[in-house]
């Protein structure tokens, strides 16, 4: 394949080693963003940073910070999420346009231009301005390595593949937490000196600038070059992907032309791309795009509500609220990031088996009690403490700090994957990119809320604020078990028969679906099956030895049956 440069990997990997060299430098991309995502959890305990430099709080006499203007605090974190708002569309545009590659190398750079400002802040202008930039590259990379990484992965393992790359984002927590730890040690170890903090938020250049580097010697995605019509270039990646030989011949063939046709149909059904035309599914037709664009923005939105927000960024306060001291809160949190990172791997081999929708049940489950445990157990600390009693006070800070490791490590197993991978899989390829930038979108508009309105809420409520995380985890479970159909063990090109429902209902959509898949089961199966049933004339799929059925103006189109009377759905042709 001359057309690819002969340095790329593709040529010297092929099948699992690809797949893993792939979700290698992917990870890269994720632990940034679970880097950058702890770093103000420390930086905001730092004297020279809420004093002297951003003039938005002082120190109290236990040493803990005092925070004297919280709306300022909380707007500087929450700045960020309106800049990956931005990057994420961005992100999702130029994904689609320009390739995935690209845009990757392209939000590598622009994070490392606004950490190199932030690094350098002197003042909470420069700051604000320095985060909404970072913020900016993130959104980026958020919406588009996700799409990159589940386009290469085959439909059997696309879960665990990106679990295993989330496992890195939270070890990106961990690294940020512990280098802050140890940097509040340098000089009098009081955190007067600006190298306390600047130096964590400095450290993120590096894995920025090997991901803008690295990230060259990859395959683009074989999907996208379908796409826009490079189907040399694309069959032969994804024969690399899949294997030619042995048990394996004939199966990238098979996708190769699933892929193909399903591009074909999307082409023919949607007449709009834009993002406003997505928001409201206008010109989506059969797609039902818009619907989709909902479902990923409030999964994203409810996984901030949920509690990580303000576990993430405010846990030093948390532990405080619990009666826990400032010294110990801290290594504490530290120690609830680990644990938080170990429970990753507990998805990265359950979420292929039992799904999406029963990994975000039994975590809403397993993180509203505690959270609800949490406040009651911090509140009766208080009590306790506050009528002398602080045996009994310890005895139920430490079982709130329980309660908070149980939620965080269930999370890790649980919701921390699914409202990423969700927005990667269910979107057509057509706009794929865009589709998962509205998830990022989702995101961005639940932590930008959560963590400008989390400081005023926890200095209000206190251990209350807990309830509330509590509820909305409770929340979650009519609306996954109503609204989101399971997209586990189903093929990328399959997504647009399980949404070619009219109705927003899920069992309606399997319905649908199980109709669909019956009445055409040529048109996205033939991956799965190994081989490809594909009509020579027309270039469209066969259904059971006949011409297949293939509508470029609508995806189902319904008919009565003149013989048993029943309903049919078909996919038309000519």
């Amino acid at each position: 394949m001359d057309i690819i440069p002969k340095w790329n990997v593709v040529h010297k990997y092929e099948k699992r080693s690809l797949l893993i060299a792939i979700n290698c430098i992917a990870s890269l991309s994720i632990f940034f963003f679970g880097y950058d995502q702890g770093l103000m959890s420390g930086v905001n305990n730092t004297v020279n940073y809420y004093d002297t430099t951003m003039g938005f709080g002082h120190e109290g006499p236990d040493g803990a910070p005092v925070i004297d203007n919280t709306l300022l605090q909380g707007g500087i974190i929450a700045i960020y999420y309106l800049g990956t708002l931005v990057g994420a569309l961005a992100g999702g545009s130029l994904g689609d346009r320009y390739g995935r590659i690209k845009t990757i190398s392209i939000g590598a750079c622009w994070g490392i231009f606004g950490a190199s400002l932030q690094t350098s802040a002197q003042n909470h202008t420069w700051m604000i301005f320095a985060r909404l930039i970072n913020g900016c590259g993130t959104g980026i990379l958020n919406a588009i390595v996700p799409v990159w990484a589940t386009e290469t992965a085959e439909h059997t393992s696309r879960g665990q593949f990106v679990t295993i790359e989330f496992t890195l984002n939270i070890l990106g927590v961990v690294v940020a937490y512990w280098l802050e730890f140890g940097c509040a040690y340098y000089g009098d170890g009081t955190g007067n000196s600006g190298f306390v903090w600047r130096f964590p938020i400095g450290f993120q250049i590096l894995p920025l600038i090997a991901l803008a580097i690295s990230v060259w010697f990859f395959p683009e995605s074989p999907r996208w070059l379908t796409k826009v019509g490079r189907n040399e270039e694309a069959r032969y990646i994804l024969g690399r992907l899949r294997g030619e030989t042995g048990v394996d011949a004939g199966r990238a063939d098979a996708e190769f032309q699933d892929i193909k046709n399903i591009a074909e149909l999307e082409r023919a059904t949607s007449k709009n791309n834009s993002y406003i035309s997505m928001l409201f599914g206008i010109g989506s037709g059969k797609l039902h795009t818009g619907r989709r664009v909902q479902l990923v923005i409030w999964l994203q939105i409810m996984q901030e509500w949920i509690g990580i927000a303000g576990v993430t960024i405010y846990a030093p306060t948390i532990f405080r609220i619990a009666g826990i001291s400032n010294a110990n809160s801290k290594w504490i949190s530290g120690l609830n990031y680990i644990t938080y990172t170990f429970a990753t791997l507990i998805c990265v081999f359950t979420l292929d088996r039992i799904g999406r929708r029963w990994t975000l049940y039994w975590g809403s489950v397993m993180q509203g009690i505690p959270m609800i445990l949490a406040a009651a157990l911090t509140k009766a600390g208080k009590n306790a403490s506050a009528a002398g009693d602080t045996s009994t006070a310890a005895g139920y800070g430490i079982g709130a700090v329980a309660m908070i490791f149980i939620f965080t490590a269930t999370f890790g197993a649980t919701w921390l994957t699914v409202p990423w991978l969700y927005p990667a899989e269910i979107f057509p390829l057509e706009v794929r990119a865009k589709g998962n930038a509205w998830g990022v979108v989702g995101w961005s508009i639940g932590n930008g809320w959560c963590t400008l309105l989390l400081p005023i809420i926890f200095k209000a409520l206190e251990e209350n604020t807990y309830y509330i995380f509590g509820a909305c985890n409770v929340i979650t479970i009519p609306m996954v078990w109503a609204l989101y159909p399971e997209s586990n063990q189903r093929t990328l090109e399959e997504m647009n028969l399980l949404f070619a429902s009219d109705s927003i209902w899920n069992w309606d959509a399997e319905r649908n679906f199980a109709i669909l898949k019956e009445q055409n089961p040529d048109l996205v199966q033939a991956a799965q099956r190994g081989h490809s049933v594909v009509d020579p004339e027309t270039g469209l799929p066969t259904t059971s030895g006949r011409k297949g059925s293939f509508d470029a103006s609508a995806l189902s189109v319904q008919h009565r049956d003149e013989v048993d009377g029943t309903e049919k759905q078909h996919f038309k042709h000519g």
